[in-house]
């Protein structure tokens, strides 16, 4: 996990990677404090860079917009404001049992379900990570606003999709009580305020959508038919096998060779997701010889990638019952692309390849946080109409 803040506008930003990520196979969590403490951190650094470079960021920061990690979620103490357990990352896969189980055949007799003592007490609260930051980041044991946004909800498959509410005959299915669960607000509208004790006090939080939902909002794509790929099969060659020693090292590696010399890598390192949903699939790597070497393997893992997409073009196309795809006003195929991966010019040439049409990257690749930024000052508004988001400039 990355934790991130982009000054829209003032063109500063500051990075923290988290090196916390708890990984126990099947099992992946996170540090809920160290979340916080990166967001804290990142809040601070951002606005001493602009302060220094001469920027008035008192009068010239209008609202904050949060984009988080959707899936990941957190349970924790509304009295002591702390974690009643590590946040458990969107990829953990230690329910999946008992999701088939539901799936198949619900018996509600048979359905073990673990209820903590501070459930029963009416302390805890739940939410994902955006709920736990904006709980904290409004004043947290001291009246900390207790929301998330739909976007975020959805993916808790907790939310009613037409009445845009929890769904009440879900959570008795399930015994979730209806008191631990965060009140749904929408992705842009003024929240609350930012409390005492952070960088940006007083400061309006406007905005709130999961990555994938904002990256969408700050590529302008406002049609049906985007889709997201994430490459941790990078971070698995940096801190796993130490092939590389920073993520920006994979393409010069990788193009010491012409291709993958017959090799192949499947990235299911807690299974397979769209199209295929296998959380018990785990990731292959073959077409291994003695003349293998590590250049080989990171194209593999690029080109992994790559396919990916494909997988999931395709299965879009023939899930929407189109023999053709969607096209521009031009009659042309687009590919839009974002995230820190598109800086990479092998495989953005590599996608284009096997798909047979142009990829296109925005001029901004810092699209998830420019989408929260578009929310954010649409509520406060800094802009008047949406048309702004259609004049940037692609590349």
């Amino acid at each position: 996990m990355i934790a991130k803040l982009v000054l829209s506008d003032l063109t500063r930003s500051s990075v923290l990677v988290l090196d916390g990520l708890i990984d126990r196979g099947r099992w992946v969590e996170h540090d809920a404090m160290e979340i916080l403490e990166s967001v804290r951190v990142c809040m601070a650094k951002a606005v001493d860079k602009a302060t220094a470079d001469g920027h008035n960021v008192d009068g010239a920061l209008k609202a904050i917009g949060l984009t988080n990690q959707r899936e990941t979620t957190v349970l924790w103490s509304k009295s002591t404001g702390a974690p009643l357990y590590n946040a458990i990352v969107w990829m953990d896969a230690r329910t999946s049992s008992i999701c088939r189980k539901l799936e198949k055949d619900y018996q509600e007799e048979e359905l073990i379900l673990f209820r903590l003592v501070a459930i029963e007490k009416g302390d805890a609260l739940f939410g994902t990570i955006d709920t736990w930051l904006i709980w904290n980041l409004t004043g947290g044991v001291k009246g900390g606003l207790h929301v998330t946004d739909v976007s975020n909800a959805s993916r808790t498959m907790l939310m009613n999709i037409k009445t845009l509410d929890w769904d009440k005959p879900t959570l008795e299915t399930l015994g979730i009580p209806a008191g631990i669960l965060p009140k749904i607000v929408s992705n842009s509208e003024i929240i609350g305020n930012v409390g005492k004790g952070w960088p940006v006090t007083g400061l309006p939080i406007a905005g709130c959508l999961g990555d994938q939902h904002a990256a969408m909002l700050g590529q302008a794509c406002r049609k049906e038919g985007s889709i997201a790929i994430a490459g941790a099969a990078v971070q698995w060659l940096r801190d796993s096998l130490g092939i590389i020693s920073s993520a920006s090292e994979i393409e010069e590696l990788a193009k010491q060779v012409e291709s993958t010399g017959g090799v192949y890598f499947v990235p299911a390192f807690n299974g397979l997701f769209a199209p295929w949903w296998r959380d018990d699939a785990r990731g292959v790597c073959i077409g291994i010889t003695r003349f293998t070497n590590k250049a080989h393997i990171a194209r593999a893992v690029l080109e992994s990638m790559c396919f990916q997409v494909k997988d999931v073009l395709e299965s879009m196309h023939k899930d929407a019952g189109e023999k053709g795809e969607h096209r521009n006003a031009k009659g042309e195929f687009l590919l839009r692309v974002d995230g820190g991966a598109t800086v990479n010019n092998l495989l953005m040439q590599s996608q284009a390849d096997l798909l047979g049409c142009p990829v296109v990257r925005p001029a901004d690749i810092e699209t998830t946080a420019l989408g929260a930024a578009y929310a954010a000052g649409l509520a406060v508004g800094v802009w008047k109409e949406r048309r702004y988001f259609l004049e940037k400039r692609l590349r």
